[in-house]
């Protein structure tokens, strides 16, 4: 249970900076095959798998709410004012994380070099996603608040939320530089910051926003859960891949913040938060064992007092 709550935080955390995905931790964590089985399952017809799908993502989610909220209402003093420790933070977090998948995903990846195209194709796709988000023309020109909603920005803001978090699931691709694509991710920050602090003008552009994640959610996880289980190879090579281009992303990040500064580079970069998400990822590998092998020896007791 605290490794799912953590790991909702963490992600809401990921998915509130642009460059950098929730689905990524959610990978870095072992929850990722999870995550997406409950959000499949959550609509099942089997009630046990079901049951199991909800309390699954309830964990998850009570981590999630807290983290976003906690990321909306900080990241204008804190992300943005220190946008080039947080970035080295990030890319920290994805070096330290590719070895780890790939030693645990190596059968997936020995011997089926092929798939090395999937890999490039991720990578194409992060670094494309992330140089358009960049040259969008929409960036805090959306008013979200109920005087400056028509019909024409809910569907707008609908059709962008299920692109959004379609990008959260996915490693390597930033749901909020998506957003960034949009123009809507400044306008959603200041919506949920109001909300939280009982604005209550913002609440219908969130309800929209909330229903297209909904949708989006239940469109890609499908896909997604047909490549696991039947192209897993080539999904692994796809997802490495795009965590190798969010290094593209991350570095490109400060410049697609509401008040852009200068991407990340050598004079910039701060490596002492760049090792500090080295040992945060190697800290939560470790936890992930020590709790891994706690619920294995629960259960090997329990059989044998059977």
């Amino acid at each position: 249970m605290i490794m799912k709550i953590l790991g909702g935080f963490l992600m809401a955390l990921a998915d509130s900076v642009p460059g950098v995905s929730g689905g990524t931790v959610a990978f870095i964590l072992g929850l990722y095959d999870d995550f997406i089985n409950s959000l499949n399952n959550i609509i099942s017809k089997d009630k046990e798998k079901r049951k199991a799908a909800i309390l699954f993502l309830l964990k998850l989610g009570i981590g999630w709410v807290v983290g976003m909220a906690s990321a909306a209402i900080v990241i204008t003093s804190i992300f943005e004012s220190h946008i080039y420790a947080i970035s080295s933070l990030f890319i920290g977090f994805v070096l330290f994380a590719i070895p780890l998948i790939v030693i645990e995903e190596k059968e997936t990846f020995k011997g089926k070099y092929q798939n090395i195209l999937f890999a490039i194709l991720g990578i194409a796709l992060v670094v494309g996603i992330t140089y358009f988000s960049n040259h969008t023309f929409l960036k805090g020109t959306i008013d979200l608040s109920i005087s400056g909603l028509n019909p024409g920005l809910c569907i707008y803001l609908f059709v962008a939320a299920m692109c959004a978090i379609s990008a959260m699931v996915l490693p390597g691709i930033s749901g909020s530089t998506l957003m960034l694509v949009f123009g809507i991710y400044q306008p959603i920050m200041i919506a949920i910051k109001g909300f939280l602090t009982m604005d209550l003008s913002y609440t219908l552009a969130l309800v929209i926003f909330s229903l297209g994640m909904l949708a989006g959610i239940f469109t890609v996880v499908k896909a997604l859960r047909y490549g696991l289980k039947r192209h897993r190879s080539a999904i692994m090579y796809l997802i490495v891949g795009m965590m190798l281009g969010s290094f593209y992303a991350i570095i490109m990040g400060p410049s697609a913040i509401s008040n852009p500064v200068e991407p990340l580079s050598w004079q910039t970069f701060r490596f002492v938060f760049f090792i500090a998400g080295g040992i945060i990822i190697l800290g939560l590998q470790a936890l992930k064992q020590v709790l891994e092998k706690n619920a294995a020896d629960r259960g090997l007791n329990k059989n044998e007092a059977e």
